[in-house]
């Protein structure tokens, strides 16, 4: 088959891991077929971050159009299912709520559940929001079972996505794309050529002396961008004064107790520390702000906190929150790091990787590089990092605590507009606008503002057409009938092994000495 004159037929991929290997798994898949030669630059002796371990059910698309079997896929990853994130000491002390994936209840008069739950709060309700959650009453007993795909019933009311290993999921994607014939060429760049009309990445020589030519590169070279940045000087918007952590500590310790269907976050004096469950170890964090916390405190505080012995020594990481000021400039378009870094709190970071891709496969170029798909693909993948940026900061605002200087800097903070205009509309009416652009959707936001005792004042009026017996008979009906289900699903651990997904690797154990 032969391309018009136009079109694209080399891509260069610069990088590996999680990001390069989503996205030469991704074009080769989708291109299929025609002409395009893609080739991935990786070197052997530059690590992978390799600590994004969970991720959002939107995952599960992407995975699905590469007509990857699941099971398959979670034996490679020693991965687990995941329901949503539970998020511990947040809005107070001792507070603890879960960020589901899915819906809470059912909706009644063409209105979320939630608004009548909140009209019934005002009535003398007194079960918890979270009772009308399919996914939270299964992850709070550690159960699981893929949803119904019949939509009238409660057993379809929630999403899932997994836990998994990254650095074998780049691993088990390298297999995908190479299958599809990607080309990896071990090397490291060492420079790189502009034509001196566009200012276009010309080529790109790497240590052996081996240059490479392509008309579209795509750079996936992590914190350095090497490509967008260091060749092309894009710019960097640096949002540190919204959330300024910027140091992690990441540690895996062996898998003990029970097999948890759920990330936890748990939020500490200076930052937070992630637990996130594979069939194998258990992944372990601590994010914080080097201004309120050594790097030796940080260290000892995540290590007091394991719950089994560690598996290897901590590896300390550096960044700065923000994005690059274009994620597309010229022939270049960054994905992953290279693009920008929000912290994990929410398991955005394959999640915004794997937004890159798809928004680079809606808006594929020709050689001619329209400034109108450039500035097009910078608005979507600006409003997909502003509005996680929205919610990363939610978490640290809603709040009571003021116990140590963090937290008093937080209840001190001026937000962005944006966000602050999210908060004033739910606390007035209980009201969430639904994006065109942004993961997270009303659910998510009704769980954390709730979550850490954002109550608003009043609900949408509409609410009060319905007669307040029905409502209550509704909801109860709607609470009994999830109890019971869930009373019914399996074991997460028995349901791995039932569906196939068990690896056949011995949880990790710790070596003496």
């Amino acid at each position: 088959m032969s391309l018009p004159p136009d079109a694209i037929d080399t891509v260069c991929i610069l990088g590996g891991g999680t990001a390069g290997w989503m996205t030469a798994a991704a074009l080769s898949h989708k291109l299929k077929g025609l002409p395009v030669y893609i080739v991935l630059i990786e070197s052997d002796e530059i690590g992978t971050v390799g600590v994004g371990e969970a991720t959002l059910p939107a995952i599960r698309s992407f995975n699905n159009a590469l007509n990857i079997d699941e099971a398959g896929f979670m034996r490679a990853t020693e991965a687990t299912f995941k329901l949503g994130i539970e998020f511990c000491n947040w809005g107070r002390i001792g507070d603890r709520y879960i960020h589901p994936f899915g819906d809470y209840g059912q909706e009644l008069n063409n209105l979320p559940f939630y608004q009548h739950w909140l009209r019934l709060q005002k009535l003398g309700e007194t079960h918890r929001l979270d009772e009308y959650a399919y996914s939270i009453m299964a992850a709070e007993q550690s159960r699981f079972r893929h949803p119904s795909t019949d939509k009238s019933q409660i057993e379809s009311s929630f999403g899932y996505a997994y836990q998994f290993d990254a650095t074998r999921y780049a691993a088990f994607l390298r297999q995908f794309a190479e299958a599809n014939g990607v080309v990896r060429v071990q090397g490291k760049v060492m420079a790189t050529a502009l034509d001196a009309r566009t200012g276009h990445i010309d080529s790109v020589t790497l240590d052996s002396g081996q240059t490479l030519h392509a008309d579209l590169y795509v750079d996936c070279s992590g914190f350095r961008g090497i490509l967008i940045e260091q060749a092309l000087h894009t710019g960097y918007d640096d949002w540190s004064q919204w959330l300024p952590c910027n140091r992690a500590i990441a540690v895996p310790c062996e898998s003990r107790g029970t097999l948890t269907p759920f990330t936890r976050a748990t939020a500490l004096e200076a930052g937070w520390q992630w637990r996130i469950p594979l069939q194998h170890r258990t992944g372990n964090g601590h994010v914080y702000c080097s201004e309120f916390i050594s790097d030796d405190a940080a260290a000892d505080r995540l290590l007091g906190n394991l719950d089994a012995p560690k598996l290897a020594d901590p590896r300390q990481l550096y960044f700065t929150t923000g994005r690059r000021r274009a994620f597309w400039n010229k022939n270049v378009v960054a994905i992953g790091l290279a693009a920008g870094f929000l912290e994990p709190l929410e398991s955005t970071s394959i999640h915004l990787i794997q937004e890159g891709i798809t928004e680079l496969l809606q808006i594929f170029p020709d050689k001619r590089f329209m400034e109108s798909d450039r500035t097009e693909y910078n608005r979507r993948m600006g409003l997909n990092f502003e509005r996680v940026r929205d919610f990363l900061l939610l978490h640290y605002v809603a709040t009571q605590r003021d116990d140590t200087e963090m937290w008093r800097h937080f209840r001190n903070l001026t937000l962005p507009d944006s966000l602050q205009e999210k908060i004033s509309a739910w606390l007035t009416r209980g009201h969430l606008t639904r994006y065109e652009f942004g993961v997270f959707l009303p659910p998510s936001w009704v769980a954390v503002m709730l979550g850490q005792n954002l109550l608003p004042q009043g609900y949408d009026p509409r609410a009060d057409k319905a007669p307040e017996q029905e409502v209550r008979q509704h909801a109860e009906a709607l609470r009994r009938r999830i109890q019971m289900s869930v009373a019914d699903l399996p074991d997460h651990a028995a349901y791995l092994k039932q569906f196939g997904a068990a690896s056949k690797t011995e949880p990790l154990v710790a070596k003496a000495g």
